[in-house]
């Protein structure tokens, strides 16, 4: 045999024994298949119901799970999100933590500049204590001194009331021997009268000429905002003084309407002016409670008066001295003054209030027009009331004096203006208009240096001029478009000049 054969009947060989093999083996594995395979078939129908419990717990997990994931990742961003968080609270904290260091750092420095502090008070206190004993003492020492001052003061005065005694009686002698010297002239004067009026006193007195009747405005000035309540002229001089509701005083030239020079320094408005016969020294009524001297040459504030509680609406200077001024205010007293010794030496006291004042020619009587209509005189050494009339039923606004002394015209809120004589005060003349009307409780009126007219302002805007010896109207002037507060006549004749309330002043040839 080949061997190809001999392979060919191995493997026949081997493929026999093998299949023997599977069946020996087969048949000792059958017993053990049949009694698996049974338990099998009868548990099939179970399994199959456990196998689709199970599929249903499967779908159910996997729905389970799709929410958990869900949840998973909100969970996760909401992990992120307090991380986040958490990080910038980490860094606040870190900031707070610095800011705190340096708070502690401050606290420290306070407390030791505190504490510095506390030593230099104790330190002030301590000098306080000895200031306050050297206070005292001072305290001690001054009230000795007051006491020593007005001992020496109650003795000065003493001693001027008896040199002022001295004075008087040296001014008694010298005005008797004036008056001796004057009844020697009388030729003199007489040959020097023309028409009834002296064109020329004795030397040293002023000079002046007819007045003529006001009918052309010359000028027409813008003086003063908020209104002028006061005018009056130099004396024997054309320049022109007003004052108003600005606080200041200006002087104007009449020939030309120009402003030459201005005073300030008053704390209220200008109520009232007055000027020295020297024309040195201008006084102001203010309604600050005050009345200010200026010096002209140098336009400072000399004196300031105090002593009023209330506006000053009224001042005047003597005739005879000009060192004498009297006031008048709405604290219902009227006073005297000394510009030398720039302190008040007579007060008097009454219930009326005065709206205006005046001296008498002599600088001896007071003569004041007041609220209650009346006319009163008073003695300027005692104070006392002289005499008394009703001039007027309403408010006395404006008080002027004639040349010669004797006349006084007073203007009220009755709308008339009224001549008395000064001696008997006994009416010498009324005047009315129906278009006058006095427009303010310190109206002023005046009357002409030659004694023959009255001007007054009037609300409408018009000025009124009477003739004194034929009682009627001679002219009236209209110019002004605001109420006329004050009229005043140039002592040489001409111009007149008014002011209104607008602060409008005009000249008048």
């Amino acid at each position: 045999m080949s061997q190809e054969e001999v392979a060919r009947e191995a493997i026949k060989h081997a493929l026999k024994a093998l299949k023997k093999r599977h069946l020996v083996e087969e048949g000792a594995h059958a017993p053990a298949y049949i009694a698996l395979s049974r338990p099998i078939i009868s548990q099939g129908s179970e399994w199959k119901e456990k196998a689709e419990n199970l599929e249903l717990e499967l779908q159910q997990c996997y729905k389970a799970q799709s929410r958990l994931s869900e949840q998973l990742v909100v969970e996760v961003a909401e992990s992120r999100a307090l991380k986040a968080s958490l990080q910038e609270k980490e860094t606040t904290i870190a900031d707070l933590e610095n800011e705190f260091t340096q708070t502690r750092d401050e606290c420290s420095q306070l407390k030791t500049d505190l504490e510095e502090n506390i030593r230099a008070l104790e330190l002030v206190m301590s000098e306080r204590q000895e200031l306050k004993a050297q206070l005292e003492q001072l305290t001690i020492k001054a009230k000795n001194a007051e006491a020593e001052n007005k001992m020496l003061v109650d003795r000065w005065m003493l001693q001027k009331m008896q040199d002022a005694e001295r004075l008087n009686e040296a001014n008694a002698l010298y005005e008797d021997m004036i008056e001796r010297l004057k009844a020697s002239g009388l030729e003199k004067l007489a040959r020097e009268q023309v028409d009834g009026i002296v064109r020329r006193s004795e030397e040293g007195a002023e000079f002046f000429a007819e007045s003529t009747i006001a009918s052309v405005c010359k000028h027409r000035i813008n003086a003063h905002e908020g209104g002028c309540a006061s005018i009056m002229f130099e004396y024997n001089s054309g320049k022109l003084i007003s004052g108003g509701q600005d606080r200041s005083i200006k002087m104007w030239d009449t020939s030309t309407g120009s402003l030459s020079h201005s005073l300030f320094g008053c704390l209220g408005s200008v109520l009232d002016l007055a000027i020295t016969h020297d024309n040195r020294f201008i006084i102001a009524a203010s309604s600050s409670n005050n009345l200010f001297v200026w010096d002209v040459n140098s336009g400072r504030v000399r004196h300031t008066l105090t002593g009023h509680t209330d506006k000053v609406c009224a001042v005047d200077v003597s005739k005879v001295s000009s060192r004498h001024v009297v006031s008048a205010a709405y604290d219902r007293t009227i006073k005297v003054w000394d510009l030398q010794k720039g302190y008040c030496t007579t007060t008097i006291i009454f219930h009326s209030n005065c709206n205006a004042l005046c001296f008498s020619t002599d600088g001896q009587t007071i003569c004041s027009g007041h609220v209650d209509g009346n006319l009163r005189l008073w003695d300027i050494q005692t104070g006392k009331l002289l005499s008394e009339v009703a001039a007027h039923s309403l408010a006395i606004t404006s008080i002027s004096l004639s040349r010669n002394g004797n006349v006084i015209l007073t203007s009220g809120r009755d709308n008339l203006h009224n001549l008395f004589d000064i001696r008997s005060l006994e009416v010498c003349g009324t005047f009315r208009a129906n278009g006058n009307r006095v427009a303010s409780n310190w109206s002023r009126s005046c009357m002409s240096p030659d004694d023959n007219h009255i001007a007054a302002g009037s609300a409408d805007g018009s000025i009124y001029i009477w003739s004194i010896s034929k009682a009627d109207i001679v002219s009236t002037l209209k110019e002004h478009t605001a109420p006329v507060l004050c009229c005043t006549w140039s002592g040489l004749g001409k111009p007149l000049a008014s002011a209104d309330k607008n602060g409008i002043v005009c000249t008048w040839t």
